[in-house]
């Protein structure tokens, strides 16, 4: 019988965390939907829009501008409309949908080690994330993966994965989750989750000001970010 290994789990959002896209694909959903509904998009600043995963975005707007829930057709149907103007923009504009710098290596790194195992748990649907993620050849496909798809709440989504993950029989000493926005903050520390901040820009005060005790710029040091991962907890309370 072969022995079980105590691994850690290491669950990664994609946008600004794997995947720096300088918001053109947050302009694409606001096209998208200017375009299907003719109406202006309130807002691409997430943070006015519950739980900010693309399910409840484009929810609270259907429910602003016609005072009804978004059924399942009309979410698929924006998709598809979604999900072209990233392949657009991707074709015309490669340099906006940027690895986050060691991004790709860093995941490859941890799927080899046996310490270790990965996941993906983003706010955004799926379709859409894996376009981004291939563009950047950042592996996805035999990763535990779960978008907003059918869910509100990232606490959900995170958990899916979580479960999964668990569910394939692996046993984990720690479990660690890595994001670059204050609603990542508030995610881990209602889920007492532990937490890595990655913010390209350096800027790190962002997070550190909401509760996050470490915050990365990028993955460019493996070794350090391994030892930020041993360490890490979750977020406190933050600034008042």
């Amino acid at each position: 019988m072969s022995e079980v290994v105590d691994k850690i789990l290491v669950i990664f959002d994609i946008d600004g965390t794997l995947v720096y896209s300088n918001r053109v694909d947050s302009q694409c959903f606001a096209d998208a939907y200017q375009t299907i509904y003719r109406r202006k998009f309130p807002s691409i600043d997430w943070q006015r829009y519950p739980h900010v995963t693309d399910t409840t975005i484009f929810d609270a707007v259907i429910h602003e501008h016609f005072q009804r829930p978004s059924d399942p057709e009309e979410v698929r149907l924006f998709q598809d409309a979604f999900v072209r103007l990233i392949l657009e923009k991707r074709d015309t504009e490669p340099e906006a949908f940027q690895e986050v710098p060691g991004a790709r290596q860093a995941v490859l790194n941890l799927l080899e080690h046996p310490g270790y195992e990965v996941g993906i748990a983003t706010g955004g649907w799926e379709r859409p994330a894996r376009v981004k993620l291939t563009h950047v050849a950042i592996p996805h496909e035999q990763i535990n993966f779960r978008g907003a798809d059918g869910l509100i709440r990232r606490e959900d989504i995170i958990q899916h994965v979580i479960d999964r993950s668990v569910n394939g029989g692996s046993r984990f000493r720690k479990i660690v989750y890595i994001g670059d926005a204050i609603w990542d903050v508030q995610t881990t520390r209602n889920m007492q989750l532990d937490f890595i901040g990655i913010r390209r820009e350096g800027d790190a005060a962002v997070l550190q000001e909401a509760g996050a005790d470490q915050v990365l710029v990028d993955y460019g040091d493996f070794e350090g970010f391994c030892r930020a991962v041993a360490v890490a907890r979750p977020p406190d309370r933050g600034e008042d």
